[in-house]
């Protein structure tokens, strides 16, 4: 099976047909002494519970121990395995989204190809999925899991990396008591459509703040030590988790969405001053700063929806089209660009009443000054929840 290439997005399963109802995909380098033991593991396991409901995608990033050899070695005992040889790219969290690209399941799975994480924990994970969670982990931090004779320093480490995920990534990495764990379950439709971007190997937090999952199920599981190979854990290890969390982290502050965002924003401002001027200009009608200038904000916040809603965060809408979610989202909106309102007004009357600016150059300061306010809660609030 050859590896696909480009994006890192998951699609729809390819057709009726061909649909099973798991993909379970073994990340692999350097892999030569485990993985037939593990397959073999895998298929006394599942062939019991799915029969040929399953499959396993074995993605190897072309071994110098030819790991993908011995893998290929079992396909005529194993119908339902396949092997992907990558070469050009390598990385244990783009090797299961590759894998997951070319499954068939409805659900998407991963686990270790080092003998580590327990085979017989799959039909717990499973169990779970059947009723109707979006996402099962595998967890060491639960009651009846551990980490079998990890050394003190081992132990402070990946502590110590949750810990910093919580201060980086609280509202995703908070979500699960083991945001370390490699060994999971995902259904399709979390995580279709979505491009990922992960660093290294923890895709566990890449689902969880790009696909945000709704029903979070988690079981305990003894960590087991590895009998043959070398671990792939190293400095750098952590500190690409470390770019991760913080690629994460200011994902929602992308330059070409904020640029849409302000040119949105742009647009909003000119309805603004036009109305403010046709409304309170003494060559106009006249009316009070305030009340002018509360009438030109929520039709200038009309069109900024409107707008909004359709190119700048449009991505994050994909299925949400009907009015009520078009209502939610605008209710949503409004709520916080109201509170900017309150603020931007304040500043306005300051600026125009205390320092006697000119009302128009008072108006573009506090329209500035409110700007990163409604972007970065709408982001998060409004289009971040609707996905």
């Amino acid at each position: 099976m050859n590896a696909p290439s480009g994006p890192l997005r998951i699609g729809a399963a390819r057709s009726d047909a061909d649909v099973i109802q798991l993909s379970l995909v073994v990340p692999t380098f350097n892999e030569s002494s485990n993985i037939s033991a593990l397959l073999r593991e895998l298929a006394a396991i599942l062939d019991p519970a799915l029969g040929s409901a399953y499959e396993i995608i074995v993605v190897d990033d072309d071994s110098p121990d030819r790991t993908w050899e011995c893998a290929e070695a079992l396909l005529p005992q194993m119908r339902n395995l396949h092997v992907i040889r990558r070469k050009g790219e390598r990385g244990l969290s783009t090797a299961i989204v590759r894998g997951w690209q070319v499954a068939r399941g409805d659900v998407l799975a991963v686990i270790d190809g080092d003998l580590q994480h327990p085979p017989e924990v799959l039909l717990a994970l499973w169990k779970k999925m059947q009723q109707g969670t979006d996402l099962a982990v595998a967890s060491r931090h639960l009651q009846g899991g551990g980490v079998s004779e990890w050394a003190l320093w081992r132990r402070a480490v990946s502590r110590g990396a949750q810990v910093l995920g919580l201060l980086v990534l609280p509202g995703a990495v908070g979500r699960v008591n083991d945001p370390m764990s490699g060994y999971l379950m995902v259904r399709r439709d979390v995580v279709q459509g979505i491009e990922l971007s992960p660093l290294g190997y923890k895709i566990l937090v890449e689902l969880l703040s790009r696909c945000a999952p709704r029903e979070i199920a988690e079981v305990p599981y003894v960590f087991r030590e590895r009998h043959s190979g070398h671990s792939k854990l190293t400095p750098a290890v952590y500190g690409n988790y470390l770019r991760h969390l913080l690629r994460l982290r200011f994902a929602g502050l992308a330059p070409e969405r904020f640029l849409r965002f302000a040119t949105v924003g742009l647009s909003g401002v000119v309805v603004d001053m036009a109305l403010l001027y046709f409304l309170s200009d003494p060559t106009s009608l006249g009316w009070g700063l305030t009340r002018s200038k509360l009438l030109a904000a929520e039709l200038a916040m009309v069109n900024n929806f409107i707008w909004n809603d359709a190119w700048t965060y449009g991505d994050l809408t994909r299925g949400e089209y009907g009015w009520k979610a078009r209502l939610r989202r605008f209710l949503k909106f409004q709520s916080i660009c109201t509170a900017g309102l309150l603020i931007n007004t304040i500043l306005l009357n300051l600026q125009f009443n205390l320092l006697g600016m000119n009302r128009y150059e008072a108006n573009a300061i506090a329209i500035a000054a409110v700007t990163g306010w409604n972007y970065w809660l709408n982001l998060r609030l409004t289009w971040r929840a609707a996905r």
